[in-house]
């Protein structure tokens, strides 16, 4: 990704946007008894956009400001989204994306990591959480939901960055063979 002050712009504007959808709107709805969390989607997807330090800057900025703004105690949201931004951008940098599902399963799989993450961080914190049999279903369905959200955040994004992606330029030229991120 070339990042220039445009770019960078709007990099921060879809992680504030994300954030806020996520507190104002995606925490509200309830899908068979679960909130889907926008926000490990999101970070992955602009991971596997943007390569390694994108996916980890945006997963540690979106953190920061979920911990910052739900009044958590600072660093556990930031360094599990930093983890999966960071993981989606190493895909990226690892291997070519040659199917349309790759990107939603990634999200998925990624979603998984993220939630078991959270809780892993919840416990070494001495959070008092309940923790029952229903934690995961909970996990199962964001999964879920984040297959399902993985198609059009990975539309819109693609659309927002278009300018300052790499592969994008080298299809544009005719260079190499075009995959699903070139597209």
């Amino acid at each position: 990704m070339i990042l220039t002050p445009n770019i960078l712009a709007r990099l921060v504007a879809i992680v504030i946007a994300g954030v806020i959808l996520q507190l104002s709107f995606f925490s509200g709805v309830e899908i068979f008894g679960v909130s889907p969390n926008l926000l490990p989607a999101m970070v992955v997807v602009l991971g596997l956009l943007g390569g390694t330090m994108t996916g980890a800057v945006a997963g540690f900025s979106a953190g920061i400001l979920v911990d910052c703004l739900l009044i958590a105690p600072l660093g556990g949201a930031s360094l599990v989204l930093l983890g999966v931004g960071y993981l989606g951008g190493l895909f990226r940098e690892r291997f070519e994306i040659h199917n349309s599902l790759v990107v939603p399963l990634i999200c998925m799989a990624l979603t998984l990591v993220a939630e078991l993450g959270s809780g892993a961080v919840a416990l070494l914190l001495g959070l008092d959480t309940a923790i029952s049999s229903l934690v995961i279903r909970d996990i199962l369905f964001k999964c879920l939901f984040a297959f399902l959200l993985g198609f059009p955040i990975y539309a819109g994004l693609r659309r927002l960055l278009r300018p300052a992606l790499v592969d994008d330029l080298k299809a544009r030229r005719g260079g190499g063979r075009p995959t699903v991120l070139g597209t």
